[in-house]
């Protein structure tokens, strides 16, 4: 792996929510790279592992179901036992849901599934994938943190800022995010823990791929749409999120930082349409 930068994390036991998936296990591999203890959280216990063999001795696999309390706390030991108290928190888990999407944009088409047919279970769903696995794993994990310090970054999108079309649920849970963060950032400030997000824009990972490209692998409308909206023209690489995240993760560079929202979307957020 090459980063953009070397920082020294040699004092952090890091756990990662969502770890077998493609950014956060990027994620796992660059904080682990600069020698942090790295506990790849994922109810997909074998592609954590997978990621966590890769990496080797600083890193070790759990198996967690983020939206189960007792799943959680139950992690939490397992990375307490191999690597000592967790003081660095990345919330990387959540998604979407297609029993939360529509078919059509806006009202004005004709749709199978519109708005009015979104399933209250799907959103619900998808509410408690971003919104309540954030709440839970951060109410366990930072209760370590209020006696040591520590650092929790939460993974919003660029759907906090504009809502996209199609995705009701997932654009409210990740504006949601985002103020959750800053709600932590506050409640959190006087023990030491500090508290931010990176906003992705537009990355191609297993669950977006089937929006983004057709089966035989040409753009999609909607890709079409979203590059147009893009200033530099083009998808994020994983390792364009690099830098911002070891930029945050490093107590010396970002101490005084807490509480932002860090967009990393080659300037689809500043973009007007005109």
């Amino acid at each position: 792996m090459k980063l953009p930068f070397q920082v020294d994390l040699n004092d952090k036991v890091v756990a990662v929510t969502g770890a077998g998936g493609v950014l956060m296990s990027e994620f796992a591999r660059a904080l682990a790279a600069c020698g942090a203890k790295v506990a790849l959280l994922d109810i997909n216990y074998d592609a954590a592992k997978a990621v966590a063999d890769d990496i080797g001795e600083n890193a070790i696999a759990v198996r967690c179901n983020c939206l189960d309390k007792e799943s959680i706390k139950a992690a939490k030991e397992e990375v307490n036992e191999a690597f000592g108290p967790v003081n660095f928190l990345i919330n990387g888990a959540g998604g979407n849901n297609p029993r939360a999407t529509t078919d059509n944009e806006t009202a004005a088409e004709e749709a199978q599934k519109d708005f009015f047919a979104l399933d209250e279970s799907g959103i619900k769903f998808v509410f408690d994938l971003n919104i309540t696995t954030a709440f839970l794993v951060t109410q366990v994990f930072a209760q370590n943190m209020t006696k040591t310090g520590g650092n929790i970054i939460n993974i919003s999108s660029m759907n906090a800022y504009r809502p996209l079309t199609k995705i009701p649920a997932y654009s409210a849970a990740k504006a949601g995010i985002s103020n959750f963060t800053q709600w932590l950032a506050v409640h959190f400030a006087s023990k030491g823990i500090r508290c931010n997000a990176i906003a992705p824009g537009f990355f191609v990972t297993n669950q977006n791929r089937a929006l983004l490209f057709n089966e035989d692998g040409t753009p999609t409308a909607r890709t079409g749409n979203i590059l147009a909206a893009t200033p530099m023209k083009k998808f994020g690489e994983v390792g364009d999120l690099l830098g911002a995240l070891l930029w945050l993760a490093d107590d010396n560079a970002s101490g005084f930082v807490t509480g932002t929202v860090i967009p990393v979307d080659g300037g689809f957020s500043a973009y007007s349409g005109v």
